[in-house]
C-alpha cells in the first residue's frame, strides 16, 4: 500500500491558488485512474485505488495546510505504513521555476508549512515528496499573499502541463522507483530552498 498526499486548503477560496497544485495533483492523479476522493477519514478526504499494479491511497488534508501533519500521521497510523517508504507528498515550491517538477527523497521543509507539518509530526526528513515549481516571473514581496492568490488565465496551460508531469511521475516512481523520476525531472540545477518562503492560510 502507498499513501500519495498532495497539499492544499480546503474551501472553494483556495481551490484555484499557486500553493492548492498539491489538491490539484491529486484530483489529477485520481481523474486518470478512476479513483474516487471523497471519503472522509483522518481529517482528510482520501480514495482507494490501484496504480502500475500498485494500491494506492489518495489523500488530501483538511486541516488547513499549517496542520497538514495531523492528518497524515492518523493516516500514516492507520493504514500501517512506513512513511518513509510508502508514502509521496506532492506540493508548491516558491524556490523553483513556475511549472517545473522536481522529485526529492529527503531534505528540510524549505519554508514550507505543511511540509514542516508533516515533518515534525512524523519526527523525520526522510519523506519522498514531489514538488511543483510556482515562482512567478516578476519579484513577490508578499509571497503569503501571492501563493493564496487566484491563478491567472495564463499560467493555466502551464499548470496543466505540471500537474500532467506530476501524475507521470508518481507513474515513473510506483512503477520504477525514485531513482528514475529523478532522472527523468531533476534535469536543471535547483535552487536551495531552505529559505525559500512557502506560507499558508491557517
Amino acid at each position: 500500500m502507498k499513501l500519495i498526499v498532495g497539499l492544499g486548503n480546503p474551501g472553494m477560496q483556495y481551490q484555484f491558488t499557486p500553493h492548492n497544485l498539491g489538491f490539484l495533483a491529486v484530483e489529477r492523479i485520481a481523474e486518470k485512474y478512476g479513483i474516487r476522493v471523497a471519503n472522509r477519514n483522518c481529517k482528510a478526504l482520501t480514495g482507494r485505488g490501484v496504480i502500475e499494479g500498485v494500491d494506492v491511497v489518495l489523500a488530501k488534508p483538511e486541516t488547513y495546510m499549517n496542520l497538514s501533519g495531523a492528518s497524515v500521521n492518523e493516516l500514516v497510523s492507520e493504514l500501517e505504513i512506513d512513511p518513509t517508504k510508502d508514502m509521496i507528498v506532492i506540493y508548491d515550491e516558491l524556490d523553483l521555476p513556475y511549472g517545473s517538477i522536481r522529485v526529492r527523497e529527503r531534505g528540510s521543509a524549505g519554508g514550507h508549512n505543511g511540509v514542516q507539518s508533516i515533518i515534525g509530526a512524523l519526527g523525520t526528513q526522510e519523506i519522498l515528496r514531489i514538488r511543483i515549481g510556482i515562482a512567478p516571473e516578476f519579484k513577490v514581496n508578499d509571497g503569503a499573499s501571492y501563493v493564496l492568490s487566484q491563478l491567472k488565465k495564463s499560467q493555466l496551460p502551464v499548470v496543466d502541463q505540471a500537474l500532467e508531469d506530476a501524475v507521470e511521475a508518481v507513474k515513473i516512481i510506483l512503477k520504477e522507483g525514485p531513482g528514475p523520476a529523478m532522472n527523468r525531472f531533476n534535469r536543471k540545477p535547483e535552487t536551495p530552498s531552505d529559505n525559500g518562503s512557502g506560507g499558508a492560510a491557517k
